[in-house]
């Protein structure tokens, strides 16, 4: 992959300020004030804000206080969906600060999982690590992986360290040349809607005359409405390693792209590492 350190870290250091208010019918001996948050893109809500947990107890009482859950707008915010992900696709035509609001009580329970423990995201991100391996390596590279080393992926994650995670997930990134590149390319494209909240299928990287397949070949075949009629940007006639190498994602679809324009019903391509 490209040794290019600068794009790495500007990607894994991509914030977003974000202000947090307390729902209006939750019971408090005071007033609560909003508290304020630069929000890491590649991480988890339920994992960056034990600070905003922390405010908003201070002016409830104990019995009124369950499991926490945030809102944008009318709609549950999904833990297990990396934060620029939520971001982009609820509020990336919004100004900044991101609002958010925090509720301690009447968990929607049809629309999201719980999240008891942070054991629990570091159980999801590594499903998300081992699917996007055995897509591209059959397994191999994360199977021969100390325990240690998938300890260190998630720790770096967790406590916002680049270097300590980037140690480990560079391996995930590699390709032998010889085999052509990755097996498939994993990918998803979410969308807004209900009925199908994001689009994934095998993708080989190489097209069966030989050709390396581009971002623009992926969407056309996954998602032709993706394209815009004018055409795909310059960027979509890049290889899929080649954006794979220049657009350093991290193993749990952290980075985000719009695809179509804003009139249409609003879709974003993630890739997994």
């Amino acid at each position: 992959m490209t040794d290019d350190k600068d794009v790495l870290r500007d990607v894994w250091f991509g914030r977003i300020p974000t202000c947090f208010t307390l729902y209006q019918d939750e019971i408090t001996e005071r007033e609560a004030e909003p508290y304020y948050l630069l929000l890491p893109r590649v991480s988890y809500l339920t994992l960056v804000t034990d600070k905003v947990k922390k405010h908003f107890q201070k002016v409830m009482r104990q019995e009124d206080i369950s499991e926490i859950w945030f809102e944008y707008e009318g709609t549950p915010l999904k833990w297990h969906y990396p934060i620029g992900l939520l971001f982009d696709l609820l509020a990336s035509s919004s100004a900044l600060p991101w609002n958010i609001t925090v509720h301690f009580k009447s968990f929607p329970e049809k629309d999201l999982l719980h999240c008891p423990s942070k054991d629990v995201i570091e159980a999801h991100f590594m499903s998300c690590v081992k699917e996007a391996d055995a897509l591209k390596h059959k397994s191999q590279v994360i199977n021969e992986m100390q325990k240690k080393d998938h300890k260190q992926l998630w720790m770096g994650l967790q406590n916002d360290r680049f270097d300590q995670f980037w140690a480990i997930n560079r391996k995930l990134m590699e390709y032998p040349a010889e085999e052509n590149g990755f097996r498939y390319i994993p990918f998803r494209i979410y969308q807004t809607t209900t009925e199908r909240p994001f689009i994934q299928k095998l993708f080989r990287p190489v097209a069966t005359d030989g050709q390396l397949h581009t971002l623009g070949d992926l969407l056309k075949e996954v998602c032709p409405s993706a394209v815009a009629p004018e055409g795909a940007p310059a960027g979509f006639n890049r290889t899929l390693e080649q954006s794979k190498e220049e657009m350093p994602f991290t193993p749990s679809y952290q980075q985000t792209y719009r695809l179509i324009p804003s009139r249409n019903a609003p879709r974003h391509f993630h890739a997994c590492g």
